[in-house]
This record gives structure tokens, sequence and C-alpha cells, in this order.
């Protein structure tokens, strides 16, 4: 009988290793099918979960509570499993080159739990080879089990795009790979489980790793190049938000916006790809050059919001600014890599003090990660400018009474930076406000 129908049969189970905002959607997917264990070395992650709040605000706390998911932070449990599930986050170091520590550390304690018959998918995006020369190696070591003998290996990555309710695990095709064609069967089978869009056979595991670093790459050139043409259209006093409008009606126009690219995986992975090829002597052009225009923009965005204060006549040093979310994106809690940390530096150095408010922020990430303390938005007032920095719900239903409520009453221009575009540039115009976007 095959392991895929050992764990139908509820004979076997399925461990989850890392449940954060890929991890858990994902355990909690397979709950509804086979036994689960949902692993992390997060003690204060796993009790939250074990008493059903979900911080990801991915699936809901009500879910949570009613999932069979076992969760827990013993790694002995691990050994109850035979199908393993990799999700944990591959970041970069400050210098741009990847830091695969976490899939090393993931790789360790599975390691030392894995027993004979055993098959292990990693999900975390990295460059292709990591899964075979760098994860094997130490499931080997701490095992003292042999790859392609007493355990299979293979490689499935994570498509999850934290705060979207339609593109879910659920819904998006999945790449799946394996070290040889029995064990691709086994994982295509197991994920077809919960992939109602059905699985993607690649041919290998290097295949499927360098498909998925590329698609946040090929994202984050297109990126990089409307922010190109925000800066650009700026200086010539064109609104870039018009003239993506008027492109947009030609059928094969890439909807792209301009922004800053931040999270966990688009301002991430590029890097993963380029320092591969770097290895291989292949200095990469397009992808850095990318990378750059992306990297800088949240100091841009701070030199328009100051040439803002200055064409109102508003003094730049102790200017108070109000920054209107943290995250990287707009409708989700996760605040790794935000790159409206740049714009806060960036406005300290001008001798500006900045608020930041963000409701759908964890708060206790952004203290521990940035050092930031949120300020309630009910008590932000008296300021020279507001940046609406992200795109949540809530600041797309602001009125206009709502934002004039933050400014200080002294008969200036109100400036107000409206990073996505999302209020009305001509009513806030008519109104006096010295309105900028990207």
């Amino acid at each position: 009988m095959s392991l895929y129908e050992d764990l139908v049969n509820g004979k076997e189970k399925l461990s989850l290793v890392g449940l954060g905002y890929v991890g858990m959607p994902i355990a909690v997917a397979f709950a509804k099918k086979i036994k689960v264990i949902g692993f992390d070395l997060n003690t204060a992650k796993i009790d939250l979960y074990k008493s059903g709040v979900d911080p990801t605000n991915e699936v809901g706390n009500e879910v949570i509570k009613n999932t069979t998911v076992t969760f827990t932070a013993d790694p002995s449990q691990l050994r109850e499993a035979k199908f393993h599930i990799v999700a944990v986050p591959t970041p970069v170091n400050d210098d741009h080159t990847p830091d695969l520590t976490p899939v090393e550390g993931a790789s360790r304690i599975l390691g030392q739990n894995l027993t004979k018959g055993s098959i292990v998918v990693f999900e975390s995006t990295v460059y292709p080879g990591v899964t075979e020369e760098i994860c094997v190696p130490i499931l080997e070591k701490e095992s003292g089990l042999q790859c392609g003998v007493d355990f299979k290996i293979g490689y499935s990555p994570e498509r999850i795009n934290p705060g979207d309710k339609v593109h879910r695990l659920e819904t998006i095709t999945k790449i799946v790979s394996g070290m040889d064609a029995e064990t691709l069967d086994e994982i295509a089978h197991v994920y077809e489980l919960v992939v109602e869009a059905g699985v993607y056979r690649a041919e290998s595991i290097k295949v499927a790793e360098a498909a998925k670093v590329i698609e946040n790459s090929q994202r984050d050139i297109n990126i990089a190049f409307m922010n190109e043409l925000s800066i650009i259209f700026n200086k010539m006093g064109i609104d870039t938000k018009a003239v993506l409008q008027a492109a947009g009606t030609k059928w094969n126009f890439l909807n792209f916006q301009p922004g800053l690219v931040g999270g966990h995986c688009i301002g991430v992975d590029p890097y993963y790809l380029t320092y591969k090829a770097e290895q291989l002597g292949y200095h990469s052009q397009i992808i850095l050059s990318g990378r750059r225009i992306n990297d800088d923009m949240g100091k841009y965005v701070a030199e328009n919001l100051v040439k803002n204060l200055i064409k109102a006549d508003i003094p730049v040093k102790s200017a108070k600014v109000a920054i209107l979310g943290f995250t990287f994106k707009e409708n989700c809690p996760d605040t790794r890599n935000t790159k409206i940390i740049d714009i806060y530096n960036e406005l300290k150095e001008y001798g500006i003090t900045a608020w930041v408010t963000d409701d759908n922020a964890d708060a206790a990430e952004a203290k521990q990660l940035y050092g930031i303390e949120f300020t309630p938005l009910k008590e932000i007032k008296d300021c020279d400018a507001v940046i609406v920095a992200v795109a949540h719900e809530a600041y797309s239903a602001f009125r206009m009474e709502d934002l004039d409520a933050l400014y200080a009453n002294r008969g200036k221009a109100k400036v107000l930076t409206d990073l996505k575009g999302i209020l009305d540039k001509k009513a806030y115009q008519d109104a006096g406000y010295v309105y900028w976007r990207l």
C-alpha cells in the first residue's frame, strides 16, 4: 500500500514544519482530509493556535478553533508522521545574500525525528539546488538514514498570497516535483487532496525551485519598471496613475502599479537567484537593477514629502507626520521586510517627528523587529502631513473629514501623500490639499 493510501486511510500522519502565513493554512487544509501534526518552535504561536486564535488572519479564529490539527512545539511528535512538509521562511542577510538558517534548522530538527519510509517535501523559496545539495545532507546526517533508500524528497513551492482571500492554496495550481517518478506520483496525489485547481508535475526538483524563484523576480522587475516610470513622470508633472489607466486600455498591457516592494517574497526572492548566478560567474543586470530601484523607493517617497512641506511653507525640521499603515501589504498583519520603515527612518533624518498607526499590523512584531511603537489613530492630531502608506480597506473608506481631523488647524495647505492612489486626487486638490502619489 502506498504512503498516500495510508494517509487517506488514517494509518499515517502528515506533518507541517513551520506554521506561519504559509504553513498554517496548509496544515488546516490537509486536516480536513487526513491526520495532521503542526509543528513550530515558537511556543507562543503554538499556544495561540491551541487557544483558537489565528495571529496571521489567514484562516480566522473560528477555523483554528475547529481544526483537527495537532499543534505542537515538541519536535519528537514529528516521529508520528511519515509525510513531512517544510514551510519555513527563507530571508536574506543585510548584504542581500541568502539566509538559509531557518531551512537548515528545520532540516536538522526533522532529520533528528525522521523515520524510514518517509517523504519530505520542501516548500520554502530557495535557489535551484538547495533542496538536494544542502537540505538532503543535513537530513541524512541527523537521521542516519540514506536519501533514496530510507526516505524520499520532493519540492513544491508555496504560492500562498498573504491577505488574499481569492487566490488561496485550494485555488492556485500547485507545482510538485520529486526525486524520482514514484515519489513524484505520491507527492502529486497527496497535494491533490486539497488543491482543487490541480497540480503541475515539474520534471525535476531544480526546475520546480527555479520556477518559484522567477515568479517573484518577474513581478519585482515589472514593479520596478512602474516605479521608474513614476519617477520620470513625476519630473514631467504627469500623473502616473492617469498614464497607466490610459495605457491599460490596450489588451496586452500588463496591469502593474508603482509602489513599495517589501514582504518576505518579492523583495527577497530575486536575491536568491542572483546569488546563485554570481556563484556561477554571471552578474545579473536586469534583476539587480530592478532591485535597486525598488529598494530606494522608501527614500524617494520621503524626499517628495519634504519637497511638498517646503512648497506649503511648512518648516521641515520638527514637522509632524502621520504614517497610516505599516504592514508590507494591505489587509494583512505581516510587517516583515516592510518598506514603510524606510520612509520612517528617512523622515527622522530630516528631524521630522513621525507617528505610525496600523490597526491591521502585528504590533508586537513591529516592536521586536523595528522598535516601532504604534500610535492609536484617535490620538493623532495637529499633523503637518499625512502619508496613507498602505491600502488597507479601512483607509480606502476614509472620508475627507476623517483626514482633516489629523491636521493642525493653521490655515496652511495640508500635505497629503497617497502612496497607492486610493483617494480621489481631484477632490483633495480642489479642497486645497498638496496631494502627491506614486
